[in-house]
């Protein structure tokens, strides 16, 4: 497995297999790897079989953290990531520098970005203004230096996979998108590095968003109509908030395909919610 860290670097290794006719999976992640995140990397390989070639890239995108967010301390450690990676027969890590992913000019500046202007202004895109033009930014510039025939994200962040393929379609980038469902823990968690952060107490009072999930399922599998999206919203609200250390950001009902707000839930309805636990903010979403 190799480690590459320059631009150069990974673009030089990409065109290699290209022109050697060898598909290329990639796993864009931020590094702070779990089983989630490994999960991932065997879907890649699936996806381009035992002669193809799988990149994992390990960069913690400042561009998609606000000043006041988890930047700082958002855990690294790119050799435990190297040895999971290894392990699970990736053959390539891509860990850039800031400098080599956002050069500056002489004025220390970095001045291009890719915003997405419809899918990213709800929910993520409404409580983090920031984010998702981070988001866009870099995985584009990921895309353009791996030149990957497809790319793998989970279903966890479905607005960012949403607009993610989007922007695929849209800028008519030569490969194909793969959204794999969320990996959980035993108790329904999703799979997150910033779990980490969930000490005590926290760690167990977590579970009430795959709860909150579990619930909605099962009022709408029972409704005989649809649903007005207020009332199923305080329940939910309640549900949550019952926990000591929970407090809602946001509950929101939509249509998955166009992330469009409903005003009635039905099957078929999407739900999204995020929630700090502590301090720590939590996200999570399923089809109902």
């Amino acid at each position: 497995m190799q480690i590459v860290k320059t631009v150069s670097g990974m673009q030089r290794l990409a065109r290699a297999w290209g022109q050697a006719g060898i598909r290329l999976g990639f796993v864009p992640t931020m590094g702070s790897l779990h089983a989630g995140h490994l999960s991932l990397v065997k879907r890649a390989r699936r996806e381009v079989g035992p002669q193809g070639k799988v990149v994992v890239s390990i960069y913690v995108n400042p561009t998609q953290f606000a000043p006041t967010e988890d930047f700082a301390r958002y855990p690294r450690d790119l050799k435990a990531d190297a040895r999971l990676c290894r392990a699970a027969g990736v053959d390539a890590i891509f860990a850039p520098t800031d400098e080599q992913m956002y050069p500056r000019d002489e004025q220390g500046a970095f001045s291009t970005y890719v915003v997405e202007e419809t899918l990213s202004r709800a929910m993520e895109g409404a409580s983090r203004p920031t984010h998702f033009r981070g988001v866009t930014t870099v995985v584009a510039k990921l895309f353009n230096i791996v030149q990957p025939d497809v790319a793998v994200f989970g279903a966890k962040d479905f607005q960012q996979a949403t607009i993610v393929k989007r922007m695929v379609r849209d800028l008519n980038f030569p490969m194909r998108l793969v959204v794999a469902e969320t990996f959980r823990e035993p108790d329904g968690l999703a799979m997150s590095s910033r779990n980490q952060y969930l000490l005590g107490s926290l760690r167990t009072q977590a579970v009430v968003l795959s709860r909150a999930l579990q619930r909605a399922r099962e009022v709408v599998r029972k409704a005989r109509a649809p649903l007005p999206v207020g009332s199923l919203k305080a329940e939910l609200k309640t549900l949550i908030e019952r926990e000591p250390d929970a407090r809602v950001d946001y509950i929101e009902f939509f249509e998955p395909g166009t992330l469009t707000p409903v005003a009635k839930v039905a099957r078929g309805t999407h739900l999204a919610l995020a929630v700090f636990v502590g301090k720590t903010r939590l996200i999570d979403n399923s089809s109902l």
